[in-house]
């Protein structure tokens, strides 16, 4: 196979290619730009794989006038930027020691050995400047038949490092086309226990990232069932997102509305959420479960909020999303309430001057956000 793609030519991206494969060495493309060009989807970053070492990557790409950054030399990684663009160019590697976390790993001059190391085949993929692929594992057979699979022994890939199971339900929800393999969701199982080694941000990471994808319900059911969820985020109900996924017809995909969706306890902490995200994830829990009609909801918050609020209550009770709702939303979303609080100064003040606004409130959203200011302050 041959790619093709802006990406590829990119001057930019030549001038990495020159200082380096001009200093000797050989330089490929490699990871999720050969694989998301061999499918046709955008290509975002561009990881690079070499033999030479750091050191000489350093030395290249500076005498050429580009700057590097040493952002992971020990591990082999030099980030060289051309041009405003940055290239992660790794040397590469196999695996002399792993603990289910990390990997003490050793350079190697062979292509053959940094594949081997890899977690996908589909991953393990690699291109020269002009987009011929190397496929030294048969990553292209798995890309056409959209299957997802761990390169050489999956127990074996997992104990090097446990989020690959993480990985492999996130890789399975955006890119496969086909079945889980009993063997491989049995060496899941069988490695269930590693998971408590992994720290929170990068469960949240992996998840988060999972929950983005354009059906992540089947994933989700399947980790359910073989008991990485429970490990993850106990109470959690993959059901709910799969009928949620239904109503979300061109609405772009959001995790943390599908977290909501997926309930569990405690997610902010087990997932090590931001700030944003955890505000986000409790007040559209606090919503869906409160008693506030969808125009109330619209008010308080906005449209968009409102209509995420709609799709979960609809979910978590199997109903269809009432027809009613694009207009009940579209009421609040624009409702302005007409009192403020110097309209009822000095008569009130403090405590007292927050009840009284908080009656009138609830009068004027009772009233379906029609009594004018007059009639709220009885001068109509």
């Amino acid at each position: 196979m041959r790619l093709t793609g802006a990406w590829l030519t990119d001057p930019r991206t030549a001038a990495v290619f020159d200082a380096i494969e001009g200093a000797g060495h050989r330089l490929f493309f490699v990871g999720g730009c050969v694989r998301n060009a061999a499918m046709g989807l955008p290509v975002a970053d561009i990881d690079l794989a070499t033999e030479a070492r750091p050191e000489a990557v350093t030395e290249a790409t500076e005498a050429a006038g580009l700057r590097s950054v040493p952002t992971g030399v020990d591990h082999g990684t030099v980030t060289v930027v051309s041009g405003g663009l940055a290239h992660e160019v790794t040397t590469f590697r196999r695996d002399v020691e792993t603990d289910g976390r990390r990997a003490v790993v050793a350079f190697s001059d062979r292509l053959e050995d940094d594949a081997a190391r890899r977690d996908f085949t589909i991953n393990a993929l690699y291109a020269d400047r002009h987009g011929e692929v190397i496929d030294p594992v048969g990553g292209l057979v798995d890309l056409a038949d959209r299957h997802i699979r761990f390169v050489g022994d999956a127990e074996a890939r997992i104990r090097e490092d446990y989020l690959r199971i993480l990985r492999f339900f996130r890789f399975h929800a955006h890119y496969a086309e086909t079945s889980f393999e009993p063997e491989t969701l049995a060496a899941i199982a069988g490695n269930l226990a590693g998971l408590e080694t992994l720290s929170a941000e990068r469960i949240g990471h992996e998840m988060l990232r999972l929950l983005e994808a354009a059906d992540p319900a089947p994933s989700l059911s399947t980790m359910a069932r073989v008991g990485v969820l429970g490990r993850l985020l106990p109470g959690a109900d993959p059901d709910c997102v799969a009928r949620l996924v239904a109503l979300e017809e061109g609405v772009e995909p959001d995790a943390i509305r599908r977290l909501a969706a997926l309930g569990g306890e405690d997610a902010a902490t087990r997932w090590r959420l931001s700030k944003a995200a955890s505000r986000r994830l409790e007040r559209l829990r606090g919503d869906v479960t409160s008693d506030h009609g969808i125009a109330e909801v619209a008010w308080r918050g906005d449209a968009r909020h409102a209509w995420d609020v709609a799709r979960l209550r609809a979910a978590m009770t199997g109903a269809a999303v009432p027809p009613e709702t694009a207009e009940r939303i579209a009421l609040g979303a624009q409702a302005v309430f007409p009192v403020s609080a110097s309209d009822l100064m000095p008569a009130y003040e403090g405590a007292e001057l927050g009840a009284a606004l908080a009656r009138l409130e609830r009068r004027w959203i009772a009233s379906d956000f029609a009594l004018s200011r007059a009639e709220l302050l009885g001068k109509g």
